[in-house]
């Protein structure tokens, strides 16, 4: 049976895991810890929820050296705020009693105060690629005492038009270093990262297990626009954590406000909103003390949480792609997931082709908030019904 001290992870490490519950490792820190112990270029092929953080954190806060102020000696590259607090907050405790100082930086924060932290030192920085572009022009940090590169959910990095910044951070990287990459597809920009900046890379694969159209439950419901925050509003408290799409961020707001309106506590999470406020709405949704979360889809890239019983669109996604991306919020960890798209009668025909494209065929059924069914939509069958006009 592998273990993380057969993988080469020092006792104390494994220890400090054990105490947090975390005994044995997951698939793709079974198959990259100890290449990267061994100094490998590792590419990891993995999805979001895979156990990423630990397979390269680990090998780092058991190497990495005292870094002197300003000169980290481990960067960590990622797309979004959320993955930045959630990836330091994960290897910060297990790099306390070894004295490694891990520090995230990013976008929205305030800038002095991060430059102050990078004045005291880190070991190890954790950073969205713009932000840690603008602490570079600055002269705020330097990246002459690099160890160890880590570039994590790659493909996301290029779907949000990140790959520049990305790359120009790692030319500017010029001592030799170790640089693990890890992405949910190993495609088009992400393999030409992987052919420009990794020597020799070993790589390794987690069979993806993807959460299927097959495994989701998809209802799909013709509404009124004066009822339509009502029918939000009655789905979600068939739910202990709903999360909503809006595809604005001014909609956003506004549906906070509108579902308060309807007894339904909700929080908003887009780029317009203080760094704080996302993150304690990220946290209460997260334990449970907030039902409702509302985003968009960019800030809902770095949002990872299993137990999502409900996804809604309450905006139609633009395209299948943004659909399935929204819709895999659900269905996390082998458990089942109901997906509900709202659909006004502008919508219709927009929505049939998404239908298509996403492999579903369903009736789109008019329904009303004052609707029984609404409690618990994936007891009925919508084949069953008239299919609206």
């Amino acid at each position: 049976m592998t273990t993380f001290a057969t993988l080469g992870v020092d006792g104390d490490l494994v220890a400090a895991l054990e105490a947090r519950g975390i005994t044995s490792p997951f698939a793709i820190q079974a198959l990259t810890i100890a290449d990267a112990l061994a100094g490998r270029d590792v590419c990891g092929k993995a999805k979001t929820g895979s156990g990423k953080t630990l397979a390269f954190g680990l090998p780092i806060l058991q190497k990495v050296e005292t870094a002197e102020p300003r000169k980290p000696r481990a960067l960590v590259l990622v797309p979004t705020r959320e993955l930045a607090t959630q990836v330091a907050e994960e290897l910060a405790p297990l790099g306390t009693p070894r004295e490694v100082r891990v520090l995230a930086v990013y976008g929205g924060a305030n800038l002095e105060t991060q430059t102050k932290a990078l004045d005291k030192g880190a070991e190890i920085v954790v950073a969205t690629p713009g932000r840690m572009i603008d602490l570079l022009d600055r002269k705020a940090v330097g990246l002459s005492d690099i160890e160890t590169v880590v570039i994590d959910e790659a493909d996301r990095m290029a779907d949000m038009g990140f790959m520049p910044q990305v790359e120009w951070i790692l030319r500017h990287t010029t001592r030799r270093h170790q640089t693990l990459l890890f992405s949910a597809t190993l495609d088009g920009a992400t393999q030409g990262l992987i052919d420009r900046y990794q020597h020799d890379p070993v790589r390794h694969e987690v069979a993806s297990r993807e959460v299927t159209v097959e495994e989701m439950t998809h209802r799909f419901l013709l509404v009124h626009e004066m009822d339509k925050v009502k029918v939000a509003a009655a789905i979600s408290r068939s739910a202990s954590r709903t999360m909503i799409f809006s595809r604005t961020k001014r909609g956003a707001d506004r549906l906070v406000k509108q579902l308060g309106v309807e007894g339904v506590k909700a929080a908003a999470i887009h780029g317009d909103l203080r760094q704080q406020m996302r993150e304690r709405a990220l946290a209460d949704f997260i334990a449970g003390k907030l039902p409702v979360l509302v985003a968009t889809d960019v800030a809902a890239r770095g949002i990872h949480v299993d137990d999502v019983e409900i996804v809604i669109h309450y905006d139609p996604p633009e395209d299948h792609k943004g659909y399935l991306h929204r819709s895999g919020r659900t269905a996390r960890a082998g458990e089942s997931g109901l997906v509900v798209t709202l659909v006004l009668w502008d919508q219709e025909l927009e929505v049939r082709r998404l239908q298509k494209r996403i492999g579903v065929e369903q009736p789109i059924v008019q329904i009303f908030s004052n609707d029984a069914r609404l409690a618990d939509l994936a007891a009925w069958d919508p084949a069953a019904e008239t299919v609206a006009s």
